[in-house]
């Protein structure tokens, strides 16, 4: 295992279980195929997240987990 991996996973720990085990799916669907290209609305999401983020605000989980379903993670 590389020390990123190493300290992304000593980080992961850290968080609540609920965050680990959305992590966890994410982590486990790109380890098992690569990923498809974005749409361009989910890049555009994506941007959006990045100026969120900037702006320190938080996106609601029920968003987050909506997105993780309608991928399959």
């Amino acid at each position: 295992m590389s020390k990123l991996v190493e300290q992304a996973v000593a980080a992961i720990s850290k968080l609540p279980p609920e965050t680990q085990d959305d992590l966890a799916r994410f982590m486990l669907a790109l380890a098992r195929s690569s990923p498809t290209p974005l749409t361009s609305d989910e890049a555009a999401a994506i941007a959006e997240a990045e100026a969120e983020i900037g702006r320190r605000e938080r996106v609601a989980r029920e968003l987050i987990q909506e997105f993780w379903r309608a991928h399959d993670l």
